[in-house]
């Protein structure tokens, strides 16, 4: 029985495990997993506190209405919050930072890490926003669904992958 007192799972059991949280999500809420959309969801109702107008931008009003991104939501917040329990629960806490990490970037106080750190995230969401969809989008549900675009999605975040790792390595 997994735990999450486990110091690590099996990368296939946790594998198949996601993998079936496609048939809840689907059957539940008729929609994928995917955590990019709660991210545009969370910066239309921030908006809208400001500018209720911007509630009726298209682009807001899209992922602002439906049960599908509040769940999306939940699930960005849940994984954060199982992330956190497991590392405490299973005394798994590691350094923040790699050595690599500060020798690529020069980043060695937090302040530098955390700006350094924000604008590789936003890149990154800006990147899923305009290829449509996150890594879980495209990668879990786009490829269990069979779908042209995700595996080429994935096949380029693996090329990406294996680029950005060649090029830690040689620093």
């Amino acid at each position: 029985m997994l735990s999450l007192t486990e110091r690590h799972w099996s990368p296939y059991v946790a594998g198949v495990v996601i993998g079936l949280l496609q048939i809840p999500a689907f059957l539940l809420v008729d929609t994928a997993l995917g955590a990019s959309s709660s991210f545009v969801t969370a910066g239309g109702w921030i908006a809208s506190l400001f500018d209720p107008a911007a509630a009726q931008i298209d682009y807001f009003a899209k992922y602002m209405n439906g049960t599908k991104y509040f769940w999306q939501s939940a699930l960005v917040i849940g994984i954060a919050l199982g992330a956190f329990l497991s590392a405490t629960m299973s005394s798994s806490r590691r350094a923040s930072f790699s050595p690599a990490w500060t020798r690529m970037t020069g980043a060695t106080s937090l302040w530098s890490r955390m700006a350094t750190g924000f604008a590789g995230g936003f890149v990154l969401l800006l990147g899923a926003r305009i290829a449509g969809g996150c890594t879980s989008g495209h990668g879990i549900s786009g490829m269990a669904q069979l779908a042209v675009g995700s595996t080429v999605a994935v096949a380029a975040m693996f090329a990406g992958g294996i680029l950005t790792a060649a090029m830690f390595k040689k620093v």
